[in-house]
């Protein structure tokens, strides 16, 4: 037989849950913000003469940096959203 949870080792309450409603709408919201950041920054640089600051460096830095918060905000909604299918699924209370 194996366990579907691991042996609880600290002091949280046994019920204790992840505000996936919070998680959820937080990566609604910055969702595109960081996608509309990474392609501002994107353009930004491609658009940099020789001597303009900031230079072409600083700026693809940002929308790398941009483009991987982008990237986790994705992750975080398919997390959620697969969490929620699976709570409903086995029968619980959809969470919030």
């Amino acid at each position: 037989m194996t366990r579907r949870h691991p042996v609880r080792t600290g002091t949280e309450p046994v019920t204790a849950r992840s505000a996936l409603g919070l998680r959820a709408v937080l990566s609604a919201v910055f969702l595109p913000i960081f996608t509309a950041a990474t392609a501002g920054f994107a353009v930004w640089a491609a658009h940099q003469g020789p001597g303009d600051n900031p230079g072409n460096g600083p700026l693809t830095v940002l929308a790398v940096a941009c483009g991987v918060l982008a990237l986790a905000a994705v992750a975080d909604l398919l997390v959620v959203t697969a969490r929620r299918r699976r709570s409903e699924h086995a029968g619980g209370k959809p969470r919030r």
